[in-house]
């Protein structure tokens, strides 16, 4: 039996660090000891303020997130550690490995290796810890499917915005723009390859884009997708990557949302757009957020690091918003 240290969100702006008693590795399976996890700050605030919808599961394609949203709950999915143990069946030169991990934040874990996913040399942990908002990305781009020479707009210049706006600055776009209301994260959306960036109040006036081929709604605010869709033109796109949980908005669909026949698209991490299943599959796309992780200026995203033990502090400091990068991590050594 293995003694662990794992944080469970336990009501709304309450966490807590308990000690877990695990199984030690079965066949396949290996003990990692964590070094850093990052904290995503759209779907764990979520969690955190009890923003959740109830009974719905966490993620049916993750087996380290089975289960349903309810409090007390596990929760994480950005791990990074070294592969100190192993089960019958494991080839010991998985010992000593430093490993990423979709595995809620705790102090060590157990996980089959197929779940594990090698560092690549050069990649630090810390930058690890981004590789979930950045294969976020990947997919948010694979689902919009951007043209060369369309016009794009992206709303929330957030964590998973910011890796966006960074891979569809490597397309040969017209225009991209970015629309947030926090001015250092404007002025980040433009070192990260943004041509223009604006605030939200002034969408609608002659300053703000109009008629544009695609909209990205990354803000986490649903009434944000009023403006989005007042963005578009005739036969424009607007692919929705924010988790609203339970939070709601009315949706104005009674003026050019039909006559100019604007798609409204989700879309989702968990599975890849079935066009280009045939061809892709998670671990193609882990290849590819690893190839941008690579090329990201990392610096100008990660933020503060936090002692496992002051977990409560991390996220009242996330959730107060007075953080200047948005990447923050726990650190376990």
């Amino acid at each position: 039996m293995i003694d662990a240290r794992r944080l469970y969100f336990t009501d709304p702006c309450e966490v807590e660090v308990r000690t877990v008693t695990l199984d030690a590795p079965d066949e396949g399976e290996v003990v990692v000891e964590t070094t850093e996890s990052g904290i995503s700050p759209g779907s764990e605030l979520l969690v955190y303020r009890g923003e959740f919808p109830e009974e719905t599961a966490v993620d049916e394609t993750i087996e380290a997130l089975a289960g349903t949203f309810e409090y007390p709950l596990p929760y994480g999915y950005a791990a990074v550690g070294t592969v100190t143990d192993c089960g019958a069946g494991v080839d010991e030169s998985w010992r000593g490995r430093t490993v990423f991990a979709f595995e809620p934040h705790a102090d060590r874990f157990v996980a089959s290796t197929d779940t594990l996913v090698p560092l690549r040399e050069g990649v630090t942990p810390t930058e690890a810890t981004l590789l979930p908002s950045v294969e976020t990305a990947t997919n948010l781009v694979l689902d919009g499917a951007p043209r060369v020479g369309e016009e794009v707009v992206v709303f929330g210049a957030g964590l998973v915005g910011l890796c966006t706006v960074h891979i569809l600055s490597e397309f040969p776009l017209s225009e991209l723009t970015v629309v947030e209301p926090v001015d250092t994260r404007r002025r980040l959306a433009a070192q990260f390859g943004a041509d223009r960036t604006i605030t939200p109040a002034a969408v609608g006036s002659d300053a703000a884009p109009a008629n544009t081929d695609m909209v990205y709604e990354l803000s986490g605010r649903p009434t944000t997708l009023d403006d989005a869709i007042e963005t578009v033109g005739y036969d424009g796109r607007v692919v929705v990557g924010s988790w609203y949980g339970k939070k709601r908005a009315p949706i104005d669909l009674g003026g050019s949302f039909h006559r100019d026949r604007i798609s409204l698209e989700s879309s989702q991490v968990s599975t890849i757009d079935p066009d280009l299943r045939g061809r892709w599959d998670r671990e193609r796309r882990f290849d590819v957020a690893f190839d941008h992780l690579q090329t990201l200026d990392t610096e100008r995203l990660c933020g503060e690091a936090f002692a496992f033990d002051a977990a409560a502090d991390a996220y009242r400091t996330l959730a107060d918003g007075t953080v200047e990068r948005p990447h923050v991590t726990f650190t376990y050594r």
